[in-house]
C-alpha cells in the first residue's frame, strides 16, 4: 500500500517436544536477516510452545494518508502488471510430497526470500492507481477483491503470464494445495476461461503463493517503462497481464 516498515515483532510457536532447539535458533536467524534487509528495527516478540511449527512478523511502518495505495482504484485502461512468477504453492506441496529436484528448491528458495521493497520503491515514480500483493487467494482471487462491487471488468492475457515452468509438471501429477481449490471455488463465479485453457493452467492461477509479488494497476501508457524499470532492478519475471476495461461489471475474463 506504498508504507515504509520501520518496525517488527517476533511471532513464533515451536514444537519442543518434537524439535531441537537449534532449528528455532535457524529460523530466528533467517527472519533478521530478511529484517536487517529490509531496514527494519527488531523490537521484541512472542513465542508459544505448540505442537505446529509457526513464524511470522508483525511490522510496523509509515506513509501519509494522501499517498496510500488501495486495491480498488482501478481506472479503465489501466494495465496489470505482476512482478513475480507464479507456482510457488504449488512447488512447496511437491516438496513436501518429495517429489522436488535440489534445483527447483534452491530456485522457489530465492524467489520466496526475494523481497517487494524493489517493486514498491521503483512505483512510486509512475502513474500507479491500484496495487495489492499476490498471496494466499492466488493470483485470480486477488484481482477478484480489486474489481469486486464495481462496474469495471479485468482481461487476461495468459500467454504473458510468468510461471515457474516446473509448476505445470508438478500441477499435472497431481501436486496442487487444497487452498488453490478453494479459491477457485469461491471466485470461480467470477471468472470465465477460454478454450484452451486447462484445469492445469487454471489450478496455478488459483495458487496460494507464498511471499509473491505484487500485482500493479498502472497508467496504460506508462506500463512499458514501468516494467522495464522494474526488469532493471532485477525483476526479470515483470510482465504485463492484464487491462482493466469497462465491463462486464465485476468480471474477470482469462484469454
Amino acid at each position: 500500500m506504498g508504507g515504509v516498515p520501520k518496525t517488527a515483532m517476533n511471532l513464533v510457536c515451536f514444537p519442543l517436544s518434537k524439535m531441537d532447539i537449534s532449528v528455532l535458533r535457524k529460523i530466528l536467524e533467517g527472519g533478521l536477516n530478511k529484517i536487517k534487509e529490509a531496514g527494519v528495527v527488531l523490537v521484541g516478540g512472542h513465542s508459544v510452545e505448540d505442537n505446529e511449527l509457526k513464524y511470522g512478523l508483525s511490522v510496523t511502518g509509515f506513509i501519509h494518508p494522501d499517498e496510500v495505495l488501495t486495491k480498488n482504484n482501478l481506472i479503465p485502461g489501466d494495465k496489470l502488471i505482476l512482478t513475480k512468477s507464479l507456482g510457488s504453492g504449488i512447488i512447496n506441496t511437491a516438496i513436501k510430497g518429495g517429489v522436488a529436484s535440489k534445483d527447483i528448491i534452491e530456485e522457489i528458495t530465492i524467489l520466496m526470500k526475494y523481497l517487494n521493497r524493489d517493486a514498491a520503491e521503483v512505483i512510486t515514480d509512475f502513474p500507479v492507481h491500484a496495487c495489492t500483493d499476490i498471496t494466499g487467494f492466488g493470483l485470480l482471487g486477488h484481482i477478484a477483491e480489486m474489481v469486486e462491487g464495481s462496474e469495471l471488468g479485468i482481461n487476461l492475457f495468459s500467454k504473458n503470464f510468468p510461471v515457474i515452468p516446473e509448476a505445470f509438471e508438478y500441477a499435472g501429477m497431481g501436486f496442487v494445495p487444497a487452498g488453490a481449490y478453494k479459491n477457485q471455488d469461491f471466485r470461480k463465479n467470477m471468472v470465465e476461461f477460454s478454450k484452451g485453457i486447462d484445469s492445469v493452467f487454471q489450478n496455478i492461477m488459483f495458487d496460494p503463493q507464498t511471499s509473491g509479488g505484487l500485482l500493479i494497476s498502472v497508467d496504460g501508457k506508462s506500463s512499458d517503462d514501468l516494467v522495464a524499470s522494474l526488469k532493471n532492478k532485477g525483476m526479470d519475471s515483470a510482465s504485463v497481464i492484464g487491462e482493466v476495461v469497462s465491463g462486464p461489471s465485476g468480471k474477470i475474463i482469462v484469454h
